[in-house]
């Protein structure tokens, strides 16, 4: 339920509407005739957030670990992202500075919380299922995105038609998002226990607190041997994840610029990509219990690699769509066997630390994709065609990295940890 009650975020704030508007509006009187330069404002708010997350989430899962507060940290983070989402709606051209402080801290709870519910998967699932269930819980969250864009764009349509103009509209799909990931997060702080159990000795500080984190943090580093495999595929998921995070962020602002998409085109698009993209999951999750996660990712990047090549010589809404439902059936499934990987890698009682770990190179993958496509997009005055050619050198990369990772190792050296 919470895959389902944050995924709002990712596809109305960061995918279809908001990122958008603030491109083609937000930014408008500071674009200074460069029509790239708002999308460089994009990347840059959003590398700022994913910066932060990448610097804390390693030592802030150590704690969550230590003092067994996984659950208390992720309400925190949980409220701060739904009341920032909430100020976004005053947004406007005037207020830039207040709308990327906003944008920042929003996303940067977001991930923050994003890292925290996933370490939860290695207690409420064995390892033969981790794939299942990381997969079933992947596909809701699709379902999730896919209602409260559904909702947003039918408030989009109804105030279109009654003369309003997206200065109008936009911010009130904030607020929508913010009360639909409060309502289904809820579930999440009824019913999860907290399944770890803190160790004897309580910090009296709160930089004790901190000096543990990042004490057990180096020490992980220093052993990083023991985890060849696990270091080896975090190295993989960030270089691959910097192109799937770049197509999160700019898939929207690509189908209207490159495409010529109206606003209503581009999420409609999006809905189906997430009903897509939650059909990927499902199946791909039944699917790395029997192939193995690591198999089942190479599979899934293939698809990626197809997908990104059909987009960049599309010129024909035909080939756009089906580019933009190959990317749905593999974005889905590759997250999903990503966080799978990592809980097989985890041993017991370290989940939230290593799982920060995980937050860590697909945060690091988040700054670097963005602000590659942004700049490529400032440098050749908004040509989105050459920008997005970056993202195919990722997928590329990531694949032939992936295929150094022995997944059967990795599993059993964490038992060993354990």
């Amino acid at each position: 339920m919470y895959d389902f009650a944050n995924s709002g975020y990712t596809t109305v704030v960061l995918t279809a509407i908001f990122n958008a508007w603030f491109v083609s509006m937000l930014t408008s009187e500071a674009a200074n005739g460069n029509s790239g330069a708002g999308t460089l404002y994009w990347s840059i708010a959003v590398g700022i957030a994913n910066t932060l997350i990448l610097l804390s989430a390693p030592v802030l899962g150590a704690i969550a670990d230590y003092s067994a507060a996984k659950k208390k940290i992720l309400a925190f983070v949980t409220f701060g992202c739904i009341l920032l989402t909430g100020m976004l709606a005053f947004s406007d051209a005037d207020r830039l500075l207040f709308t990327m402080i906003c944008l920042v801290g929003s996303a940067f709870f977001f991930g923050s919380g994003e890292n925290l519910i996933a370490s939860f998967l290695p207690e409420i699932a064995p390892p033969d299922h981790m794939g299942r269930v990381s997969g079933y819980s992947w596909a809701l969250g699709y379902v999730g995105g896919l209602l409260v864009l559904g909702i947003c764009l039918a408030y989009i349509e109804y105030a279109s038609g009654k003369g309003q103009s997206p200065d109008q509209y936009v911010p009130v799909t904030m607020w929508i998002t913010a009360a639909v990931y409060a309502l289904a997060a809820l579930p999440t702080f009824l019913f999860l226990r907290e399944r770890s159990v803190p160790t004897a000795e309580t910090p009296t500080t709160a930089w004790k607190y901190v000096s543990i984190g990042f004490g057990r943090l180096k020490h992980t580093l220093q052993h990083r041997h023991r985890y060849r495999d696990l270091f080896r595929f975090l190295l993989a998921l960030c270089v691959f994840s910097c192109g799937i995070y770049t197509v999160i962020v700019i898939a929207a602002i690509y189908a209207q610029q490159a495409m010529g998409f109206s606003t209503a085109d581009s999420i409609k698009m999006i809905m189906v990509v997430n009903i897509t993209a939650a059909i990927g999951a499902f199946l791909f999750g039944k699917i790395q219990d029997v192939l193995g996660a690591k198999r089942t990712l190479v599979l899934t990047l293939l698809l990626w690699i197809l997908a990104i090549a059909i987009a960049w010589q599309a010129t024909t809404t035909t080939l756009f769509w089906i580019s933009a439902n190959l990317i749905g059936i593999a974005m889905g499934s590759s997250q999903s066997a990503g966080r799978t990987l990592v809980g097989l890698f985890s041993p017991n009682g370290r989940n939230a630390e290593f799982f920060g770990l995980w937050g860590l190179s697909i945060k690091t993958a988040a700054i670097i994709g963005p602000m590659c496509y942004g700049l490529i997009a400032w440098y050749t005055q908004g040509d989105h065609r050459q920008a997005i050619l970056s993202t195919l050198i990722f997928f590329v990369a990531g694949l032939v990295l992936l295929l150094t990772v022995n997944e059967g190792r990795g599993r059993h050296h964490a038992q060993l940890e354990q």
